[in-house]
């Protein structure tokens, strides 16, 4: 027979499983259990400092203290703080009185070091809790925006792509934060045989860099596939000039491409141009395509370029981080980059942005290369001198 034991760890298992999911919600009922559990810690270390201080000493009270801290928002900690300072007179006064009652000295200098300790400590708390704008607290506050975070970049990863094609990426952001100003937003058609992407970097540094390509993500992510790309950057760039951010522009390039026949077209706004990759001459070719960066002027100008790529031949993106340090020009830089990355994909493409990657100089801006070739030719392709679609369609742009 099972014993009740067991019979009773699977219904506390899943109590306690709702109540972490609760708090994790930032629900009241959330909040509540866990109040409920720290003041329960608290009255056991009461309890304890009572018949024993020399083991339970007042200052463990800043156990319970700093969990607070970290799981409860004000106004449950601000309950919290209240339990345990009372829980300190109590345990101090009853030292004194003890100490009196033996003919020593109530007040001494460690008794009163350790009311202004938890005094202080209470306060700090209490200061630090109600500076969380997002009304979380800490661990709450950054999990939610992480999870925006990775909601976001979602968007960004390219969809498996049909077979001929692969792609792949790479991202280090500055100073070794996980929120960079480089971003990718990326959709696969329906049928499967258009691929668009958009290659972001936002102007600035740091978190407020990260802020705002996280803003600027999600407006993109919810718009490319629905504008044709012109209307696409023209979005963009209104919705930029909307925000008044400081440093309130861009730089992006987007390409859309034709899968069943490798017909490519590139929109660039002020961003490094674009490297094609020439199987047959075995270098990388620089591509013409140059415009106004988002976010400055009212009426940006945008240049097109368009072109095919065939098996062998490839796309490479990359942010100005890559190309450009402070010991090194932005020419001179494309020109680093089209030797490195030559010598890297002549032996082939695998793990290839990420061999760049590494080989470029570490600085104090985000990094990014995205790189997208062709692999085999889909044996539903009628023949390559027809006019695709997409080239079709890049033309009357």
């Amino acid at each position: 027979m099972t014993s009740p034991l067991r019979r009773a760890l699977p219904t506390v298992a899943g109590y306690l499983d709702q109540r972490i999911v609760r708090w994790r919600t930032g629900t009241s009922e959330g909040q509540v259990a866990v109040l409920v559990a720290l003041l329960a810690m608290s009255t056991l270390i009461l309890v304890g400092s009572l018949l024993t201080y020399s083991t339970f000493p007042a200052p463990t009270f800043v156990i319970p203290l700093l969990l607070g801290t970290m799981l409860l928002r004000y106004r449950p900690l601000l309950t919290l703080v209240l339990f345990i300072v009372v829980c300190v007179a109590v345990t101090v006064t009853k030292e004194y009185v003890r100490a009196v009652d033996a003919g020593l000295a109530g007040f001494t200098p460690g008794r009163v070091s350790t009311l202004v300790t938890m005094a202080v400590a209470a306060t700090l708390v209490l200061f630090e809790s109600s500076r969380h704008r997002s009304g979380l607290p800490g661990p709450l506050g950054e999990a939610m925006l992480v999870d925006l975070r990775d909601r976001l970049q979602a968007q960004g990863v390219v969809p498996t792509l049909p077979e001929g094609w692969a792609s792949q990426s790479a991202m280090v952001s500055s100073g070794g934060t996980k929120f960079a100003g480089d971003f990718l937003v990326a959709r696969l058609s329906d049928d499967e045989t258009k691929l668009e992407m958009v290659l972001v970097d936002v102007c600035g540094k740091g978190v407020a860099a990260g802020t705002q390509s996280l803003h600027f993500a999600g407006a993109l992510g919810g718009l490319i596939g629905a504008l044709p790309p012109l209307g696409l950057f023209a979005a963009g760039n209104d919705f930029l000039l909307r925000q008044n951010w400081d440093d309130g522009f861009a730089t992006a390039v987007h390409v859309l491409i034709d899968l069943p026949t490798g017909d490519y077209s590139i929109i660039n706004a002020g961003h490094p141009p674009a490297l094609r990759w020439d199987d047959a001459q075995r270098e990388w070719v620089i591509d013409g395509a140059r415009g106004t960066a988002l976010g400055i002027t009212q009426r940006p100008d945008f240049h097109q370029t368009v072109g095919r790529l065939g098996v062998g031949d490839a796309l490479m993106f990359y942010t100005d981080g890559v190309v450009e340090t402070r010991t090194q020009d932005f020419t001179s830089g494309i020109e680093w980059l089209r030797t490195t990355a030559g010598a890297i994909v002549s032996s082939g493409f695998d793990q290839a942005s990420r061999k760049i990657i590494k080989q470029v100089a570490s600085g104090d801006d985000d990094r990014a290369v995205l790189i997208l070739n062709r692999t085999a030719v889909p044996s539903e392709v009628a023949s390559t001198d027809e006019v695709s679609p997409a080239r079709d369609r890049a033309d009357r742009l």
